[in-house]
């Protein structure tokens, strides 16, 4: 490295003896009266002004106390030609203004010392008219200072603390090769000073008692702070990272969106095979009509060589639960052919020709695996009838591929779609017409025939006493569908579970029946012995005019535990379903209806009736009403219907009220004079509901007939 020999002793690498000349011609003064004369002096300068930012060296620590000021100038000016008195109007020891210069040139180091760094060759030197100073001779030779290098641009750093800031940036040579004494210049403009926490209590005027808990509060408040930052850093990695992986499930997810794609492939023949006919009971007639369609499918030339098409669909029609989506998995399984399932809601998205795209698929392949079946479950979503809707312009995009593809230009031989649908009036005529469903297939509730043998097919599943009669069950569950049934057989094995038993019998049949029908017991239901009482001789009352009425249905069972809510009940079973009803039946229904009724009264006189006939009251005057408008069992008004009440006349409207009123008070003077005259068989009816609550059949004759019940 080049150096400047000061002193014998001392030896000054250049560029910091230039960086400590060129801080001196602000800060430092020519000689040693025109600075500060000690160090303590420099520690009240900074402590009484804590903004200054520029200390004050003395030159004796620079090591130069022997020159004289002449001769500091004069070293000054030999490293430096051009700060003369003569080219600059600023001496070292005066107090002058420096000249500004309004050209810029392309570097700071050009613009402040008058040639560029590491331009000019050493071949130049020599033909050069001026000759060269030091200063440009060392910077020629090494070609890159990278002290003084700065590139000007649209800014210029203006004041001495942001170039100094730059120069602190570059790298320093290291420690070994600096003197003690030039330690402070490499330092002395790296930045402002913060202060240390002594100068910052002693500043505060803190009493020394208190210092160290200043500084530990200090110590404790960084700490915090620093976890705080740790704990909002952290908190923003785990939210960025939940995002990016919510991100990249929605992108799976979109990728694995079915826009164009078709539906499943068809189910395996084999899986159908383990349902066929024989799984379906209860609907005979259904089963008769897909049978054929289950020929056209194993033997079509069969049907062909007489000239006969396959039929195109078959819609099934019934409530819910009645067995739709199980025949139509049987005539796959029976004909052995591959059968494709769709729901109606799958058609159904909200992108734009979603539907239409499936409903094309799905076509598509299974023509291509003809002869086959395709089964559309709740074909009502998506066939449903078309209207102008601007709220969705796009919705009849699917039921119209559907048309044309059930029934189009194009051949769809081999191919038999089966709708299955429990609201029918919902469907588009379109749809329904010959040609597209040319069968339709009514699946309605199963008869008591078909009820018995849905019961003994899942009571085959279950481990079931061998003297249960599945008839009595279906008896008494009237208006129940297949899927209904299975539930009651659950419910009863579940009961019998509970109570610790090995088998299912009668008894759980019965609770379970009566569960789903009335809803649980309600045992834990506090009633007081007056009300328990009229409870009894009410539903006593009940089942005494049921049991000596001529065209009453039979009794099955008479009990006074609350249920849903009801305090009691009693229920009859039909001998067989009643497809059409007389009119003595159904006078005898309404004297049954009014037993309640008559009972409270002539037990516990009128003053004491309860509320607890509003139900008996109600059927009872659906019965008179339908008598009257509907059935034409009313003398005076004929057979006539009066279907809309408020269009008749108020005379007529007044004769139907009144027939209605006639057919209620003789159905109520009946039920009293039949309860009058058994009044023996009440009250003993009553005390057997009292002491067992719940009485079968059976146990009602004993009681009816005077015969002592068996201890339980």
């Amino acid at each position: 490295m080049f150096s400047l020999t000061v002193q014998p002793q001392v030896t000054v690498p250049l560029s910091h003896l230039i960086n400590v000349l060129h801080s001196m011609k602000s800060s430092v003064g020519i000689s040693s009266s025109a600075t500060c004369k000690s160090r303590k002096h420099k520690e009240r300068a900074s402590d009484s002004d804590p903004h200054c930012t520029e200390p004050i060296w003395n030159v004796r620590e620079l090591g130069l106390s022997d020159l004289g000021a002449q001769q500091l100038d004069e070293l000054v000016y030999h490293v430096l030609p051009h700060l003369r008195p003569q080219d600059a109007p600023l001496s070292l020891s005066g107090q002058m203004t420096w000249k500004t210069s309004h050209l810029s040139t392309q570097s700071f180091f050009y613009n402040k010392h008058g040639f560029p760094c590491g331009t000019m060759p050493m071949s130049a030197q020599f033909f050069s008219r001026q000759q060269s100073s030091p200063l440009q001779s060392v910077s020629t030779q090494l070609q890159y200072w990278p002290v003084w290098v700065q590139s000007r641009g649209f800014k210029t750093l203006r004041n001495k603390t942001k170039r100094m800031q730059y120069v602190s940036e570059r790298p320093l040579e290291s420690e070994g090769f600096t003197p003690p004494f030039m330690k402070g210049f490499l330092t002395r403009d790296k930045g402002i000073d913060v202060e240390n926490l002594d100068r910052l209590s002693r500043s505060k005027n803190v009493p020394d008692g208190q210092q160290d808990a200043f500084k530990r509060g200090f110590a404790e408040g960084f700490l915090k702070a620093q976890a705080l930052t740790q704990r909002t850093q952290d908190s923003l990695r785990r939210t960025r990272l939940i995002l990016l992986v919510l991100l990249f499930v929605g992108l799976y997810g979109i990728s694995k969106t079915p826009f164009i794609s078709g539906l499943d492939s068809a189910v395996d023949p084999v899986q159908m095979k383990n349902v066929t006919f024989e799984h379906v009971k209860g609907v005979e007639e259904a089963k008769n009509e897909l049978q054929e369609v289950v020929e056209f499918l194993k033997n079509p030339q069969k049907f062909t060589a007489l000239g006969g098409k396959l039929p195109k669909g078959v819609l099934l029609v019934g409530p819910p639960g009645t067995g739709k989506t199980l025949l139509a998995r049987a005539v796959a399984g029976e004909a052995d052919v591959p059968f494709y399932y769709a729901s109606g809601s799958e058609f159904d998205e909200m992108f734009v020709g979603v539907g239409a795209s499936r409903i094309r698929n799905l076509f598509r392949e299974a023509k291509g695996n003809a002869p086959c079946v395709i089964f559309i479950d709740e074909l009502d979503s998506v066939g449903g009838k078309r209207i102008e809707s601007p709220m969705h312009p796009y919705s009849r995009q699917t039921i119209n591929q559907l048309l044309a593809e059930m029934d189009g230009f194009k051949p769809n031989e081999g191919v038999i779609i089966i709708g299955a649908t429990n609201f029918p009036e919902a469907l588009d005529n379109a749809l329904i017409r010959p040609g597209r469903f040319d069968m339709q297939v009514t699946v309605p509730k199963p008869d008591v025939k078909g009820r018995t043998e849905i019961l003994n097919w899942y009571l085959k599943k279950i481990k079931v006493d061998p003297a249960i009669e599945a008839n009595i069950i279906a008896r008494g569950t009237v208006g129940f569908s297949g899927a209904d049934l299975e539930n009651l057989v659950n419910q009863a094995a579940l009961k019998a579970a509970v109570d610790g038993k090995d088998m299912v019998s009668m008894k759980e049949l019965e609770f379970a029946k009566d569960k789903i029908l009335m809803g649980p017991e309600r045992r834990s239901a506090e009633i007081d012995k007056k009300n328990k009482l009229i409870t009894a001789y009410h539903e006593s009352g009940h089942a005494i005019v049921a049991y000596y009425t001529k065209d009453a249905m039979p009794i099955n069972k008479a009990t006074i535990m609350p249920r849903g809510p009801s305090l009691g009940h009693v229920s009859m079973l039909p001998e067989n379903d009643r497809w059409s009803e007389t009119r003595s039946q159904l006078l005898a229904q309404m004297d049954v209806s009014m037993g309640g009724r008559v009972a409270e009264e002539i037990i516990f006189g009128h003053e004491y009736i309860t509320t607890g006939a509003s139900s008996d009251f109600d059927s009872a005057t659906k019965i008179a009403k339908m008598m009257v408008t509907r059935f034409g069992m009313c003398e005076k008004l004929g057979v006539m219907t009066y279907t809309d009440m408020t269009a008749q006349s108020p005379e007529t409207q007044a004769a139907v009220e009144q027939e209605i009123r006639v057919l209620l008070k003789d159905s109520y003077e009946r039920a009293k004079a039949l309860l009058k005259s058994h009044a023996k068989e009440h009250k003993n009816l009553a005390d057997a509901l009292l002491m067992y609550e719940t009485l079968d059949a059976k146990e009602i004759q004993l009681v009816l007939e005077g015969k002592t019940l068996e201890t339980r």
